[in-house]
């Protein structure tokens, strides 16, 4: 990084990017955030952060943004992430996802941006033929959200050709947990998050946690997932930064710790924390939802100087619900209770 230049970090108002903020703080990277706040909070920036509120599509705004804060990198979190949704409406995934991102790569060329690390998804290889998955196996979206996300990599990787633009794409499998020191965790009303909606409904904020499909197979019937702690996934966006400024070539890389838990097994990991029997609703399977879905991760611990911290199921679990109650805690245990 140069003197006076920052990090410009979209969607950093969110979960996810909230955590990566403090990841770039932490390793001493000056910040600013993009937000339009239609998800995100301004209480998960950091004090002293600079917000520029607005969508990544307004490529006026974004110029602006990337030479007023002489902006030296991106990492592009700003999205629709939410798969039932994006059954149901499909265009905005394709409008947020896709047109917004090549807007931000308009933005970046014209204003000489080189590096970018882009957040993507296990949903680009929708059901894979085996597991674990790598990042050459092949992809086959089966939502809209994956396939809109597996087009967004897909011009980030032309414009790298054409203009230069070095870029890593990571991959994330699900992504879960809160930051250890209490600093940030999911805010979002409504979150689908299994682990979020088992830590909120232990704590009495939800009435029931459906389970979306008991026939899938896989050992005991529910879906497995590969769940990695938001703050190991924070630091894979610092060491991938930290590759291309070391002018490390492009990348597309899982994010993820290479072995899956079901919704069973999630589930008992949040009882056994809190204490309680979660009320659990057998549920029909959602669209566009695979059986099963691990990463391979040889690939970025060989390529990223990255090691997680948190590979347990029962640390995820502990840093989401110390999150949920201190969250309960602020509001005088009068948060809402939701139906599912």
């Amino acid at each position: 990084m140069s003197v006076g230049s920052a990090i410009l970090v979209t969607g950093g108002a969110g979960y996810i990017g909230s955590h990566v903020v403090l990841a770039l703080l932490d390793a001493g990277l000056p910040v600013v955030v993009l937000d339009d706040l239609s998800t995100g909070s301004t209480a998960a920036i950091p004090q002293g952060v600079p917000l520029v509120r607005g969508s990544t599509g307004d490529v006026a705004l974004v110029r602006a943004a990337l030479r007023r804060y002489r902006v030296e990198a991106v990492v592009h979190l700003a999205a629709s992430l939410v798969v039932p949704d994006s059954m149901r409406d499909p265009t905005r995934y394709w409008r947020n996802n896709v047109a917004n991102t090549l807007a931000l790569a308009e933005a970046c060329v014209a204003e000489g941006v080189s590096r970018l690390v882009f957040s993507s998804t296990a949903a680009v290889y929708g059901i894979p033929d085996r597991l674990p998955v790598d990042e050459t196996a092949p992809c086959r979206p089966i939502n809209p959200y994956g396939a809109s996300k597996l087009a967004a990599e897909q011009l980030l990787q032309d414009t790298a050709a054409a203009h230069g633009l070095a870029v890593v794409a990571l991959r994330y499998f699900n992504v879960a947990g809160a930051d250890p020191a209490g600093r940030a965790g999911q805010r979002t009303l409504g979150a689908t998050h299994l682990i979020k909606v088992a830590c909120e409904a232990a704590l009495g904020q939800r009435q029931v946690v459906a389970v979306y499909g008991e026939d899938y197979d896989t050992p005991d019937g529910t879906g497995v997932r590969d769940y990695i702690h938001v703050t190991d996934l924070a630091r894979a966006h610092v060491e991938a930064l930290r590759h291309l400024a070391m002018g490390g070539a492009g990348a597309v890389l899982n994010c993820g710790y290479g072995h899956g838990h079901s919704v069973r097994a999630v589930l008992r990991a949040v009882e056994q924390a809190a204490g309680v029997v979660l009320p659990v609703l057998a549920a029909s399977r959602r669209p566009g939802d695979p059986p099963a879905i691990v990463a391979a991760a040889g690939r970025i611990r060989a390529l990223l100087a990255w090691r997680p911290a948190f590979d347990d199921l029962d640390r995820i679990v502990a840093d989401a619900l110390a999150w949920e109650r201190r969250m309960l805690a602020a509001t005088g245990g009068m948060q809402r209770t939701l139906s599912a």
